[in-house]
């Protein structure tokens, strides 16, 4: 026997469905809202079947504990610091696992962008199941629709709601790039690029840290960041050396070296094609 809901702690939040109605026809709310959103710590025997699936895409947040769920007769394991995303219309099942049940943050959403949304992250009935790079932003993007849910459902507090949820779907686009095979070692490579900036890196060093070849870790790179490590790395440096240009008073040679760049004039020649403009006036160019 499974409970769909009814669990020490939890947090639940439904609109009636007539101001669902009225928030998809509404400026603010009308490319998304959120339905229905709550929390659910470890949640013992929890089991939902829909064999007809809902109107609303459901995102399931996991933070501790296991789950399962079911889509067109595939079983997926969902673990802490997962998402799941069921699409609208799906038919589906889902539920805790017996041993250790996952405790969950979770919500509703409906609204004219939502699919877009999906296609941007990725998320298929094949693919319904999602590592994520912070479950901490995740959980707390849904622990603020939760509490403006909670509030009360003015409309102040449907379009707040559906801003958070609107942060959250955009967070898990951007997120699609940060998951699957080597996911981890990309990351690494991004942060050590990111902390190095003035250090004469290549790809071969970054592959050899990896334990990959140079041609395998370079495809790699550029599955999940869309672009070429040296490509990354002078965006990088890039916008260090805006930084620099905006908020001090250094030379510009000085702030070539501080980006690793020996040669102030091949920096200056590299950012004038990046910016259209030379590092001097750029610097002069008004802002804010």
């Amino acid at each position: 026997m499974t409970i769909e809901d009814g669990f020490p702690g939890q947090r639940l939040f439904v609109l009636p469905r007539p101001t669902v109605r009225a928030a998809l026809q509404r400026p603010g709310t009308a490319h998304l809202v959120v339905t229905d959103c709550g929390y659910f710590p470890e949640a013992r025997a929890h089991g939902m079947t829909r064999t007809s699936g809902i109107d609303q895409a459901i995102v399931i947040a996991c933070t501790k504990g296991q789950g399962w769920c079911v889509i067109e007769g595939v079983q997926h394991t969902v673990h802490a610091g997962q998402v799941m995303i069921i699409q609208p219309g799906v038919p589906h099942s889902y539920g805790a696992d017996p041993d250790d049940p996952w405790t969950l943050w979770w919500l509703h959403i409906a609204g004219r962008d939502l699919l877009e949304f999906l296609r941007a992250a990725g998320m298929t009935p094949a693919a319904p199941v999602r590592g994520v790079s912070d479950i901490y932003r995740v959980v707390a993007l849904v622990e603020e629709v939760v509490h403006w849910m909670g509030e009360d459902s003015t409309w102040e507090n449907l379009v707040a709601a559906s801003g958070a949820a609107w942060h959250l779907m955009a967070l898990l686009s951007a997120n699609r790039q940060l998951s699957g095979n080597g996911a981890s070692t990309v990351e690494g490579a991004r942060d050590y690029l990111r902390n190095h900036l003035e250090e004469r890196v290549s790809v071969n060093d970054l592959a050899a840290m990896a334990s990959l070849s140079t041609s395998h870790f370079a495809v790699l790179f550029r599955e999940h960041v869309g672009m070429a490590v040296l490509q990354y790395q002078t965006q990088l440096r890039m916008a260090r050396a805006r930084e620099l240009l905006d908020t001090t008073d250094k030379d510009v040679a000085d702030i070539a070296e501080e980006v690793g760049y020996q040669d102030s004039f091949y920096f200056s020649r590299l950012f004038r094609k990046v910016h259209g403009v030379p590092p001097r006036t750029y610097r002069a160019q008004h802002k804010g």
